[in-house]
């Protein structure tokens, strides 16, 4: 009978991960609607130049975020030596994220004329409240078993305090991108209005899918490495537990990967062409 419980548990915490998936799916097809407006209006030559600007902004600073990844890969051969190979991947990735949060969060203001008095959208018309509330209680969840580790001496103190910090200076910097985005007033002209909500749509969603990844992928390896630890310590009686923890480390894990599977895949800047309704 405990093994139907533990089987049971285990499957139940797999399908958060896959709602997870099945939201930022969807939030694809938003990012995509938003994207497909852009196309059916004619920009102004400030909507042109802003598109412009912000593509460059954007490249900037991720290719500075590569070169942070790197730099982390040379220092981590020079500290650990071969030991170091199994951190170039999570190096290189935090090295790529942070260059994505640093380029939503330090975006450039829009010059084109602002509308007067100040309109401002809603946040849900950017972004699902669901995803960002979710980003919100995976990083608490991260930090707190992080935290719970640490102290239970599960935990070293350098890998301790880099599943603590990462996640949680990503977590501010989209905080600060998203509050940006909020706050900025919409634009005077009509045709501008479809840029600006992509532009707000891409920010949103790109800082949110990568908190969301510096928190779910050490979120799953530490519920991973939890359970195993506890299976080996506790008796056949008591193994719902352990069960509990590994599911939701690979739900965790499975979850992450989908959602960076979305964020590079939509690394893409806003961009107008010829407008699809055109003679």
């Amino acid at each position: 009978m405990g093994r139907l419980i533990a089987v049971v548990v285990f499957v139940a915490l797999l399908v958060p991960g896959v709602l997870l998936a099945r939201a930022w799916q969807l939030a694809a097809n938003r990012r995509a609607v938003a994207g497909g407006a852009v196309e059916l209006a004619e920009p102004t030559p400030e909507g042109l130049a802003t598109l412009r600007r912000q593509a460059a902004h954007g490249r900037r600073w991720r290719l500075l975020g590569l070169v942070l990844g790197l730099a982390g890969i040379v220092a981590s051969v020079v500290l650990f030596a071969e030991a170091s190979v199994f951190l170039w991947i999570p190096v290189l990735s935090v090295g790529l994220l942070a260059g994505v949060l640093l380029a939503e969060v330090t975006r450039p203001r829009p010059r084109w004329a602002l509308s007067s008095p100040p309109r401002r959208p809603r946040q849900t018309e950017q972004i699902s409240a669901w995803l960002v509330w979710t980003m919100r209680l995976v990083v608490a969840a991260e930090l707190a078993t992080a935290g719970w580790l640490w102290s239970s001496g599960e935990l070293g103190s350098t890998t301790a305090w880099a599943v603590v910090v990462v996640p949680l200076a990503a977590w501010l910097l989209a905080e600060g991108a998203l509050l940006r985005a909020l706050a900025r007033p919409m634009p005077a002209e009509g045709a501008d209005v479809p840029i600006d909500e992509a532009l707000r749509t891409w920010t949103a969603h790109l800082v949110a899918a990568a908190a969301s990844v510096t928190a779910l992928l050490p979120f799953g390896t530490l519920l991973l490495r939890a359970g195993l630890d506890l299976g080996e310590r506790v008796s056949t009686n008591f193994d719902v537990l352990p069960v509990a923890f590994v599911a939701g480390g690979f739900s965790a894990l499975a979850a992450g990967l989908a959602v960076t599977v979305f964020l590079f895949s939509w690394l893409r800047p806003v961009r107008s062409s010829a407008p699809a309704l055109a003679g």
